[in-house]
């Protein structure tokens, strides 16, 4: 255990600090969470929902936390632009973890609809009810170490009809030093509560403003109400340099949709893992992943959906491009429960390798205890199709312009899902430019010029 060790030292060192700033619906857990943690520790690849990533090896480094709260002076309205603009959205700013405070204009939120800190509106009610139950040592570990994050509340038969968008920006206090020198881990907490009829479209776009290492665990909790309705779209243009280990936690009642996307555009080394349970019966819910990788990045996903209730439908899609000594994974299992009767589910992940040197892996698995139920899996690996190259080089197209209409076409199948009509119309420009070499970093950010 001598990647936990560092940790399980700093909790008991830095405790009082890290409650300190923090609220009592985060601190009231923390104490379970550390017990989890340094009993279990991280698991080894021999664990079946791990064994494409090491996790231990992600969190050997030594990292710095921002446990005492230094600012970090920094207006992202003028010193940042998102490479997503004109959704017209209501715009807010999560710095690392902290929901960043000030006093411009959102655009008209409607009555009683709450987008704040997490540590000034959590309650005990809510928060960690399903990151809690996961038996997940880096979902614990943020527990553990999380001080703030971001808090959405939406009353009964509210709609939010202008999307939410958070830009999380990663970086730095100024008294660090110099951009390179010390690598910064970050863990930020994430609450989504809809109750009854309510339904909202949220973005959240991951940027890294420092070029250092850095470390960011996330969890996202949403609680989706009966007849509610959630789109949720995770964005991911970092650097090379970056670790990601995203865990999302969706609970589902009667009647509800959830929409949830994840893009990869540029990262250096991710891991999301997507725990979707249906609670009620008549919900449905539509996930898709787009993953384009190239150099040595590495992007797992992995995926559980539990059909506990009868009468639900998933459908999965995730689509990867691999260039150079790039790693991709895939691992979805479905579970259809006892009595889930009348279940509907389809998972597929189709996969385009450009190099002998690309790797992925790729896992969808059915785990089945209904005998009234419509599930069906799977999953290809290829490379480009030979013929279609010939065909368009016959027509005058170079082999490199070739190559990135075919992948453009490959992986626009997932984009044109996405129901954010402005968000699905920038996504397909962003994703030519990625194929073409030009998508290093966000090009409007500031910050990282």
């Amino acid at each position: 255990m001598n990647s936990e060790k560092q940790y399980i030292d700093l909790y008991q060192q830095c405790r009082e600090m890290i409650c300190g700033h923090s609220s009592d619906a985060m601190n009231v857990v923390r104490d379970e969470a550390f017990a989890r943690f340094a009993s279990a520790g991280f698991p080894s690849q021999k664990v079946e929902r791990y064994k494409y990533t090491d996790m231990q090896a992600l969190f050997a480094p030594n990292y710095g936390l921002n446990l005492n709260r230094l600012q970090i002076p920094v207006d992202p309205y003028n010193a940042f632009r998102c490479d997503v603009p004109n959704l017209s959205t209501s715009l807010y700013f999560v710095v690392n973890d902290m929901f960043y405070h000030d006093e411009k204009p959102k655009g008209h939120l409607p009555e009683g609809v709450i987008v704040g800190s997490l540590k000034d509106f959590a309650t005990s009610e809510y928060y960690n009810r399903l990151a809690g139950k996961a038996n997940d040592a880096a979902t614990d570990l943020n527990t553990m170490l999380a001080q703030d994050g971001l808090y959405v509340y939406v009353p009964k038969n509210v709609k939010v009809e202008r999307a939410i968008q958070v830009i999380n920006i990663l970086k730095a206090p100024t008294q660090w030093g110099k951009a390179g020198e010390e690598a910064l881990m970050v863990n930020r907490r994430v609450l989504i509560i809809l109750e009854e009829g309510a339904e909202i479209k949220m973005l959240f776009c991951d940027h890294a403003a420092d070029d250092r290492n850095f470390l960011s665990t996330q969890v996202i909790e949403a609680y989706v109400g009966e007849n509610a309705s959630l789109d949720l779209y995770c964005l991911e243009e970092t650097h090379a340099k970056n670790v990601r280990v995203s865990n999302v936690y969706i609970d589902q009642q009667a009647n509800s949709r959830v929409n949830h996307n994840i893009i990869t555009l540029h990262n250096g080394i991710t891991r999301n893992k997507l725990d979707l349970t249906f609670s009620g019966e008549g919900a449905e819910c539509q996930c898709y992943g787009c993953v384009i990788a190239d150099k040595k990045q590495h992007v797992d996903n992995n995926t559980l959906i539990t059909h506990k209730v009868p009468c639900c439908s998933s459908n999965e899609l995730y689509k990867y491009v691999l260039d150079d000594q790039s790693t991709g994974a895939f691992a979805g299992r479905i579970l259809v429960e006892h009595g889930a009767q009348k279940t509907t589910s389809q998972m597929t992940n189709q996969n385009l390798t450009a190099t002998r040197e690309a790797r992925m892996y790729t896992q969808p698995m059915l785990e089945i205890y209904a005998d009234d139920v419509k599930c069906a899996h799977g999953s290809t690996v290829g490379q480009l199709n030979d013929a279609a190259l010939f065909y368009m080089r016959q027509r005058g197209i170079s082999i490199d312009e070739a190559k990135l209409l075919l992948q453009n076409a490959f992986i626009n199948e997932v984009i044109d899902h996405m129901q954010l009509a402005p968000l699905r119309d920038r996504l397909h420009y962003l994703v030519e430019k990625r194929f073409r070499g030009e998508l290093n970093k966000c090009t409007g950010c500031k910050l990282c010029k």
